[in-house]
């Protein structure tokens, strides 16, 4: 029997013994005799040409493999194809070529072309985002370090002036430039967008740390270019303190910092490029930083200092604070940067934040076991290097030392009562506030 391959055709020309050589079995013994039909299962030679048709005739597509088919196209609904005659009794290959048409062609481009305009766009800022985002990882784990150095060489403390206090950073983290607080845009852009709502602000009237919306810290603000290309607004807190003899403490507490991971390249946007340390305003700007699902924005999160006892009984009527205890009180520090505790979020929003982050509902002091979102977490701006963090409620527990906080880790978060002195180690850390947005 012929075998035969895909587009592979023999053809033979009946009748006579000039059939090709290399073929010798398809000839028949005699002349007179009659060559015979090929059995019912060949599906190489038609009938119709064994029974000596001359010119056309119509010969059954071999089968052909997986590799073949995905390239195959059928030229006529019977699947068959035409069978020139060869001169000679010569076996003769006819290879049939396939091709796209010109609009097969061009159709075929434009589906890329529109799919293309669909998603380079998104990707190019999913990979926009996670540069940003990865850039200010790297900025504040150097920060901490460096703060974390001088916490423990026991140089973090007692500086008159920020300016004094950058010259001793910038020996533990590399700074180029130092700007003072008159030509602060000299380091820093002059025009930033903060907030949810895109508010243009200038900075040029940054110049204290009230600026930064740390009003008791009574200390200049400085312009910094640091070497690795980012840019910022720091101010010092006099009142820093140290804490030498434990590693849980990072030193940020001591510092408000707004920083820019693009320097003065675009789009000097918070959330974006542009992210801050212990920053709750800009020039008295308090924009949404953060929205939650039911419409409520608020500001972002911020470290505070505790009151002192005697603070805090001057003040305990218009902020909202029922007692004052022996204790500093760290959480009537935040109700003051924020005007009062009804300024502060409730359990229950505190509870609707931990669904926005962690994708799943929660009630009041209720424990959720799930995954936060880390583009939200790192929108926030909070310091994680503790495993998590905390924010204030603006309610009070029945325990006069204990203030309602919800914490959030990685995979749980959780409601209830903390304690509020200043005195736990770090505590000032992973302590955060949230104002209600103007």
């Amino acid at each position: 029997m012929v075998k035969n391959t895909y587009y592979d055709y023999f053809l033979l020309r009946g009748g006579g013994s000039s059939l090709t050589s290399g073929h010798a079995e398809l000839v028949s013994a005699s002349h007179n005799k009659e060559i015979p039909k090929p059995v019912r299962n060949d599906k190489y030679v038609s009938e119709a040409h064994i029974n000596n048709k001359p010119h056309f005739t119509h010969a059954k597509r071999a089968a052909f493999t997986l590799a073949e088919g995905a390239t195959h196209t059928p030229r006529n609904d019977m699947n068959t194809y035409p069978l020139p005659l060869g001169e000679g009794g010569a076996l003769r290959r006819v290879r049939v070529k396939v091709a796209f048409t010109l609009a097969e062609v061009l159709i075929t481009l434009g589906i890329i072309g529109i799919v293309a305009a669909m998603t380079i766009p998104t990707l190019a800022a999913n990979y926009q985002n996670k540069t940003w985002n990865t850039s200010a990882q790297v900025f504040e784990r150097k920060l901490d370090e460096a703060l974390k150095t001088m916490n423990t060489q026991q140089v973090l403390a007692g500086y008159s002036s920020t300016a004094e206090f950058v010259g001793e950073l910038s020996k533990h983290f590399k700074i180029n430039k130092i700007c003072n607080s008159d030509e602060i845009n000299s380091c820093f852009a002059d025009k930033i967008h903060w907030g949810k709502n895109d508010l243009e602000v200038s900075t040029e009237n940054v110049k204290t740390a009230a600026g930064l919306g740390q009003h008791d810290w009574n200390s200049e603000a400085v312009g910094v270019q640091f070497a690795n290309g980012t840019s910022g607004i720091i101010a010092y807190n006099p009142d820093c303190r140290e804490q030498p003899f434990t590693n849980q403490f990072t030193g940020t507490s001591c510092i408000a910092l707004l920083y820019d991971t693009s320097g003065f390249k675009s789009p000097n946007k918070d959330g974006k490029d542009l992210r801050y340390i212990n920053v709750t305003e800009i020039d008295g700007h308090k924009p949404c930083s953060f929205e939650l699902s039911d419409g409520t924005c608020f500001t972002i999160p911020f470290n505070a200092d505790p009151l002192s006892v005697d603070e805090c009984e001057q003040t305990k009527d218009e902020l909202g604070i029922p007692h004052c205890d022996v204790q500093n009180r760290l959480w009537a520090g935040y109700a003051k940067v924020c005007g009062g505790t009804n300024k502060m979020p409730t359990i229950n929003q505190l509870a609707a934040l931990a669904k926005d982050l962690y994708g799943e509902n929660v009630d009041g002091n209720g424990v959720l076991y799930a995954t936060w979102n880390q583009d939200i977490v790192e929108r926030l701006g909070v310091n994680t290097s503790l495993g998590g963090f905390y924010i204030f409620a603006g309610e009070p527990c029945d325990t006069d030392n204990l203030a309602y906080a919800r914490s959030y880790t990685s995979f749980v978060t959780g409601g209830g009562c903390v304690m509020r002195e200043s005195d736990v180690p770090g505590a000032s850390e992973s302590m955060y506030g949230v104002c209600i947005a103007d």
